[in-house]
């Protein structure tokens, strides 16, 4: 739409370019007059040469005055003060004319309509306000000739006429004025049907994005931060399922209207699609973004929503995620990412909560060398490629890189292998990326080429960080996490204590995770099933002494767990 109003906006200039020409033009004819008057020339002499060289004189002048005009009717829309160069290129016009209509027996003169060009296209480009001011400064400049050269003596008879020619300018700059002030309000109409949600009336999509680069440029040229909210609101489509549609679109109205009412004039709320809404907060850091979405988060919380008691936990609720540019993010791409990541985060995590935008790998970066961070950042947008094509992945690494802290911790773990295994959790399933969408979620049995498919998921795990000197440490993770303790599992049948120390902790956290967690193909244990599932397993799949901690881990921290494993939907 923006684009359309520019062009729109650039025809009009156009067609004021070649009015104003025109009105040189007619300014040259009044020069040519000026010089030739009251002359009868067939044979022209040295006087008459004389005479030819003001006249070329001027002609350049106008000619230098259109080029001038022509190259600012294209250029000025690009300047900040387009406005003060209209009212200036007005007055010069003004003035120009003036000093034409006094040279050409000012108060006789038959050009004085040139007056009404102006008007014209200075109501047209700058609307009714500028056209009076226009059109009255040029009724005063015609009047005051006729006063200054006409007879004081008797009846002034030009400054009659004249009266009625300025009656004409005034005339057409309000009406013409009073047009172009209807058609601005019709293009902002149609500008906000293209702009803003319809059933929200926050801005939509496609607005979101083209204000979120243009804010990201204008900071990035002034050194300020963005920072960025996605908000998805719990359990929604529960809520839809249980009262229907459009009970469902009263609750995102209320939304949209809560989300407005909490931020700035300057912030930008955009419906982002279905229950996901985003707020712009230009010039504002991250822990002034985290302040505004707990405030919306507790509002949201504290209203009352029809029907909301019987919503899975008793309240239509909202989560958020943060993110903030430049610090988490460099472009606005890694912006949106990075904001839906916290999003997730706090889906995640037993909802309603707010969260902020964190990555193992940022950590990560700060321990390995510089040449091998890009290859970092390829790793982080390959997690990323997962991610969507498989959602349990992402939540699933999420959990297991907490699990296996607090496993750690119970462990007595070094600082050094505490960030081997947290690195290790992280990465394990990056080799999911050879994977097809339809394996990865396929809700039926696999076929033996499909098992054979993902069982190589390590391998090519390994594959993928072997460039990064700093990694290595993390290959037996990725590589052995699913080999069993008594020797069954793959891809190398590694049995017992020739599984690494910290590979053996994250086969237990992976598999528990696994177990609790809703899968395409099967629904997820409840703790206690699982529990009894490591027990059974111990000494088979599982070091026995590592899974009966991670069992005291569960049972010291259920009620955290609860929230880890909570999502189901959103």
């Amino acid at each position: 739409m923006n684009k359309i109003i520019s062009n729109r906006q650039k025809k009009v200039f156009e067609i004021v370019s070649i009015v104003k020409l025109i009105c040189l033009l007619f300014c040259g004819i009044i020069v040519f007059n000026y010089f030739f008057r009251d002359k009868n020339i067939i044979i022209m002499t040295n006087n008459d040469y004389l005479n030819v060289i003001p006249l070329g004189v001027g002609t350049l002048v106008i000619a230098l005055i259109y080029i001038i005009w022509m190259f600012f009717s294209t250029e000025k829309l690009k300047f900040k003060n387009s406005r003060l160069l209209q009212i200036t290129e007005d007055l010069i016009f003004i003035l120009i004319f003036s000093i034409l209509i006094v040279v050409s027996e000012a108060h006789e003169s038959q050009y004085k309509l040139l007056f009404l060009f102006i008007v014209i296209t200075s109501t047209i480009q700058s609307g009714i306000k500028q056209g009076m001011v226009v059109s009255t400064i040029s009724s005063m400049t015609v009047l005051g000739i006729d006063l200054i050269y006409g007879d004081n003596t008797n009846v002034n008879q030009h400054f009659e006429n004249d009266l009625i020619l300025c009656s004409i300018f005034i005339l057409t700059a309000w009406l013409l004025g009073y047009y172009v002030k209807i058609e601005k309000e019709y293009t902002e109409n149609l500008t906000n049907l293209a702009n803003i949600d319809g059933l929200t009336e926050v801005y939509n999509h496609r607005f979101f994005h083209d204000a979120l680069k243009k804010i990201l440029e204008k900071a990035d040229k002034e050194k300020s931060p963005v920072s960025l909210i996605f908000t998805d609101i719990d359990y929604f489509k529960h809520y839809n399922d249980l009262y229907g549609h459009q009970k469902g679109d009263e609750v995102l109205r209320t939304i949209g209207f809560i989300l407005k009412s909490s931020v700035r004039a300057g912030d930008i709320v955009a419906r982002y699609g279905g229950e996901e809404f985003a707020i712009i907060l230009p010039n504002t850091s991250e822990k002034d973004c985290l302040y505004v979405a707990e405030r919306i988060r507790t509002e949201v919380e504290r209203w009352e929503f029809e029907g909301e008691e019987n919503q899975p936990n008793g309240q239509v609720t909202i989560s958020l995620g943060v993110a903030t540019f430049p610090d988490k993010a460099s472009n606005e791409i890694e912006l949106v990412k990075s904001s839906d990541d916290a999003l997730y985060r706090a889906k995640f995590f037993n909802k309603n909560r707010v969260e902020t935008y964190y990555s193992v790998l940022e950590e990560l970066k700060k321990d390995i060398e510089a040449e091998h961070i890009d290859l970092i950042t390829s790793i982080k947008t390959l997690i990323s490629v997962i991610n969507i094509k498989d959602r349990y992945t992402y939540g699933h690494v999420e959990r297991v890189v907490m699990f296996a802290k607090l496993l750690g911790n119970k462990l007595g773990l070094t600082e050094e292998e505490m960030k081997t295994l947290k690195y290790g959790a992280y990465l394990h399933d990056i080799g999911k990326i050879n994977i097809s969408k339809d394996v990865l979620n396929k809700k039926m049995r696999l076929t033996d080429d499909e098992w054979e498919m993902l069982k190589q998921h390590p391998a090519n795990g390994v594959d993928l960080i072997k460039p990064v000197e700093s990694l290595k440490q993390i290959i037996p993770l990725i590589l052995h996490h699913h080999e069993r303790y008594d020797g069954r599992g793959y891809p190398s049948g590694l049995k017992g204590n020739d599984i690494s120390y910290l590979t053996r902790i994250l086969t237990v956290v992976d598999s528990f995770d696994a177990m609790t967690s809703n899968r395409p193909y099967s629904n997820r244990k409840t703790y206690e099933d699982a529990i009894e599932e490591l027990r059974r397993c111990s000494g088979t799949q599982f070091d026995s002494k590592i899974a009966e901690a991670f069992i005291e881990v569960v049972q010291e921290n259920k009620d955290k767990f609860d929230n880890l494993t909570l999502f189901s939907e959103k």
